[in-house]
């Protein structure tokens, strides 16, 4: 999709309900279903933290930037992800750690971007955390300069291939539930992206969708 239709579409992309777990639940570990139907809100106390949505043109076309982190030992190591991270006592709102994080983790400064929305957040069990994600353009083309501390490599990804339902299949990989788990995944010509930034592109390409046929 050229980067100005996009921006036209945005009006009605903002207008859209947000499907929020429906759309989670399609792209969701069936282990984490089940530990979701557990779950005592008022006792887990989750840590916070927000990632950053970003769309920007690239040669005219529309693409989704996407992150690979490092390996370290924890339940997120080598991941695909959203820039972002954990809510700071500093950060004046989720929205300014998403923000902040995208500046440290890839480069891109605060003031090359607009922020459109708020989606759903989505809670993590292994970690403990909810996840804010925003819905954020940038209007030029970017240069990424990502930390590589934290990030292993970067993703430019078009928005057709987020749309393509043949990017949408059923994997056998290991998670921090069990080794061998069938999980839903994205796999965008063999980045295989699954979890809570899988659920997140599911609701996103749901909103996309209707949208398009709104």
């Amino acid at each position: 999709m050229y980067f100005d239709d996009f921006l036209s579409l945005l009006p009605k992309i903002k207008k859209q309900s947000l499907p929020g777990e429906s759309a989670h639940s399609k792209m969701s570990p069936p282990e984490r279903r089940a530990a979701m139907q557990k779950l005592d809100w008022e006792t887990i106390n989750p840590r916070k933290a927000a990632v950053l949505v970003l769309f920007y043109p690239k040669d005219l076309k529309t693409h989704l930037v996407l992150i690979i982190r490092n390996s370290y030992e924890g339940v997120h190591s080598a991941q695909i992800a959203f820039p972002g991270g954990k809510v700071e006592s500093y950060d004046t709102s989720k929205q300014a750690t998403a923000l902040r994080e995208t500046d440290e983790e890839i480069g891109v400064p605060l003031e090359c971007i607009e922020v459109v929305m708020p989606m759903s957040e989505v809670y993590i069990p292994p970690s403990n955390f909810l996840v804010a994600p925003f819905l954020a353009i940038s209007r030029s083309g970017l240069t990424f300069l990502p930390d590589p501390r934290e990030v292993a490599g970067i993703i430019e990804l078009p928005l057709e291939s987020l749309l393509d339902e043949a990017n949408v299949m059923i994997k056998s990989i290991a998670t921090s539930y069990a080794n061998n788990v069938h999980v839903p995944v994205f796999d965008f010509g063999g980045k295989i992206v699954w979890g809570a930034t899988a659920m997140m592109l599911g609701e996103l390409k749901e909103v996309m969708n209707s949208a398009l046929e709104g």
